[in-house]
């Protein structure tokens, strides 16, 4: 079985502090993309310590 996910690029999302990899629904706007899902970008004024 080939991991299809390898190598794809990968950020960390400022208020749960977990990595997230590149998605295909994120192809034009990588370079904006912040936060890892709605909910952390719900909560973005209070990031988890």
């Amino acid at each position: 079985m080939v991991n299809k996910k390898k190598g794809l690029p990968q950020k960390i999302c400022p208020v749960c502090k977990r990595p997230f990899n590149w998605r295909k629904k994120w192809e034009r706007d990588w370079e904006n993309v912040i936060y890892c899902s709605k909910k952390c970008q719900k909560n973005k004024n209070n990031p988890q310590d």
